[in-house]
């Protein structure tokens, strides 16, 4: 049980950092696992097919994202409180997001029904087309519990209990890649689905991750510490702070993975082999870079937090201990890659020309990883500060440049795709040039949330 009267507030030392960021970091690197044992599934169904899936995993990411950036304002409204010893409002927080995310995921599934049609048929290889939809048609119904599992997400890490998210991932993903193996191709007595089968296994995953989460933070006795199911009613107040916090985030996370489909847009007109290569780096840049990302998230909480304490000048030399520690880890996770690009491809074909398309991109991945690691400390640095606007207008600015660099690069040149690739660097480094100019300028002091 967590006992009542733990203090909530963070210290700002390497030992702390890393409690919060380590917990996140294999969390996050369980259901990136199961993307990377999805990938090499499907893979086996044919040329195209893994391209396919990166088209339509960039729809549901959008999606995703929306529910990620509800999760981000709410850990930072949670850390917030937590710094200000207002524990009592943080359930009440809880419960608003759940109305909030539950509504979204109901406009998402009637979105994908009446809208993805048209906005897809373009854009994926006609030979496939029939499949993705069918495949997107099951997958977006995880959505409501994918939203539910995040929000519980935002509640343990914005009050320091991000030991306990291992469970849910580790409970989704064994779960899921068990029933990929099953579904896709009908083992263990269960029907040969194909494409669809790795639908039908992540909407049930998700479920069992909703669930394992929602036990755990009863079990450990967070829901009566927080009030959590004390009050159930609709509040206004709190539910205008929390979309107001959120919105900026989700609208930033929802630009950002637009411009993956983008990208993937682009790409797919370079060839099937272009496409499977691409889809393939992202899921290497989500398995590999799940540690930086950790530490993103940590600099949202712990900045928040600090910000809450009254210690507006431990915010900056906290981002400068967060990111040593983000560089030296991307740099360990990026050298591999340069040293063994074949290998990490031959792990999902051993095709030449997948081989030879690969390389150049994976090194130039590689790179960008160093850039992210950085870039993504100063914008989460930016998010913890509580003017999410300003993560939205940094995020525009960024995906404006990125977008126009592409079509040059792929539509107008009409270069490979390692060219299209890096645009990676340039996305990250007008991130971080951005985010850290805010964050210098110190107009983030006077903001109250």
């Amino acid at each position: 049980m967590t006992h009542g009267n733990e203090d909530l507030r963070l210290q700002t030392t390497d030992r702390q950092i890393l409690k919060l960021a380590v917990p996140i970091g294999f969390a996050l690197l369980v259901p990136q696992f199961n993307y990377l044992v999805n990938s090499i599934f499907l893979s086996r169904l044919g040329p195209g097919h893994l391209g396919a899936a990166g088209i339509t995993g960039v729809y549901y990411l959008i999606f995703a994202a929306i529910g990620y950036g509800l999760n981000n304002g709410l850990q930072a409204l949670i850390a917030r409180r937590a710094g200000q010893e207002r524990v009592g409002e943080i359930g009440i927080l809880s419960v608003q997001s759940l109305y909030a995310s539950l509504g979204v995921a109901a406009a998402g599934i009637l979105t994908t029904y009446m809208l993805a049609p048209l906005l897809l048929e373009g854009a994926i290889d006609p030979e496939l087309y029939g499949q993705s939809m069918s495949f997107l048609r099951i997958r977006i119904w995880g959505l409501p519990f994918l939203y539910v599992y995040q929000m519980r997400n935002g509640l343990l890490v914005g009050t320091n209990q991000s030991r306990l998210l291992i469970w849910g991932t580790l409970a989704e993903t064994v779960s899921n890649v068990l029933l990929d193996y099953c579904l896709i191709f009908g083992e263990f007595g269960c029907p040969a689905l194909g494409f669809n089968g790795a639908a039908y296994a992540s909407v049930a995953a998700e479920f069992i991750g909703m669930v394992t989460v929602l036990g755990i933070i009863r079990q450990k006795g967070l829901a009566e510490r927080f009030g959590i199911f004390r009050d159930l009613r609709p509040r206004w107040p709190e539910m205008r702070l929390l979309l107001g916090q959120s919105a900026p985030l989700v609208a930033q996370f929802a630009i950002s993975i637009i411009s993956w489909e983008y990208f993937f847009i682009l790409v797919s007109r370079h060839g099937r082999t272009a496409l499977d290569v691409s889809q393939y780096m992202r899921v290497i840049i989500g398995f590999l870079g799940v540690f930086i990302w950790s530490f993103a998230s940590t600099t949202s909480t712990m900045v928040s937090n600090v910000i809450g304490q009254g210690r507006r000048d431990d915010v900056m030399p906290v981002i400068r201990r967060i990111l040593r520690l983000s560089l030296g880890v991307s740099l360990v996770m990026s050298l591999p890659l340069e040293l063994f690009p074949g290998g990490f491809l031959r792990i999902v074909r051993d095709d030449p020309d997948f081989i030879r398309q690969g390389i150049p991109v994976v090194r130039v991945v590689a790179a960008a990883m160093v850039l992210m690691s950085v870039a993504t400390i100063w914008l989460n640095a930016v998010t913890g500060t509580g003017n999410t606007r300003v993560n939205l207008a940094i995020e525009a600015v960024t995906v404006v440049v990125y977008a126009v660099y592409l079509r040059e690069v792929l539509v107008v040149r009409n270069m490979p795709i390692e060219y299209g690739w890096m645009s990676e660097w340039v996305y990250w480094t007008c991130m971080f040039s951005l985010s850290w100019l805010y964050l210098r300028s110190g107009r983030w002091r006077s903001r109250e949330i």
